[in-house]
């Protein structure tokens, strides 16, 4: 008996021994419990930067005096209109011309649309009370009005004069006294700019009217009926030969247009 039960012990602790063993053997081998990655940090994405909008264009009214059709339609041109003072005057008028013909309504024309060009380069855009020579007026109450119609930041009328032929120089005409704000200070100011533009394209101030190259004004529609800052240059004197010589040609009016469009951008910088 004793050998049995010594044989039986044996047996046990082999047992044990083996599981012991199998177990760690096993548990060796067995594959290890899968990592979890831990969740990625969100974060809120940044908003996309907005193409910001560019802001309107400039605009400017220019309006060339007269026009080519006028002298040939008297009962048109001499309709009386407002002109801005509770009173009236004639729609419109023939203009002058240079004592070899050269009419002022050409010059004019000729002259806005070399302004446009220069204008339009530097990102302006230009309004023309006329789309070309070959018409009747517009009249001066409707050229007044144009600039509010436009929603002009400027407006500009160009013209030449014809007085005494030892009258000399440009000048620069506003409306006085005014009669709304845009009349007061932004008008003066424009009127100082083209002045100043003038004076550095080479030109004199007149010597037969106005101060300084300013003349105040009260007669003229255009710039009484005025709601927006508005001046008329008379460029020179179409009946003084060197003058009239000048606006004759081309050259000498792109001179002219280089000023008053240097002047008008002054205006709007300022």
């Amino acid at each position: 008996m004793a050998l049995v039960r010594n044989a039986l012990r044996v047996m046990v602790r082999g047992v044990v021994v083996c599981g012991v063993v199998v177990c760690a053997v096993i548990s060796a081998c067995a594959p290890a419990p899968p990592t979890i990655a831990p969740e990625p940090v969100r974060t809120a994405a940044a908003p996309s930067a907005q193409p910001s909008t560019p802001p309107p264009p400039r605009v400017v009214v220019l309006d060339p005096g007269h026009n080519a059709r006028n002298a040939a339609n008297p009962a048109e041109i001499n309709r009386p209109v407002p002109d801005g003072r509770g009173g009236t005057k004639a729609c419109n008028t023939t203009g002058t011309q240079t004592d070899a013909g050269y009419p002022e309504h050409a010059f004019t024309f000729d002259v806005a649309q070399r302004v446009q060009r220069q204008l339009e380069a530097a990102g302006v855009r230009v309004v023309m009370t006329r789309p070309d020579d070959n018409g009747i007026g517009p009249c001066v109450d409707v050229r007044g009005q144009a600039g509010e119609q436009a929603g002009a930041d400027a407006v500009v009328s160009i013209h030449a004069d014809g007085t005494a032929r030892n009258g000399t120089g440009f000048h620069v005409a506003v409306s006085d006294p005014p009669l709304n704000p845009a009349q007061e200070g932004p008008a003066r100011a424009l009127a100082t700019a083209l002045r100043d533009a003038m004076r550095g394209g080479g030109f004199t101030d007149s010597s037969y009217t106005g101060h300084e190259g300013i003349s105040l004004r009260r007669d003229l529609a255009g710039l009484n009926l005025a709601t927006r800052p508005a001046a008329l240059v008379e460029c020179g004197n179409m009946r003084n030969p060197a003058e009239a010589a000048l606006m004759t040609t081309e050259p000498g009016r792109e001179r002219y247009a280089a000023a008053l469009a240097s002047g008008v951008l002054a205006f709007l910088r300022r």
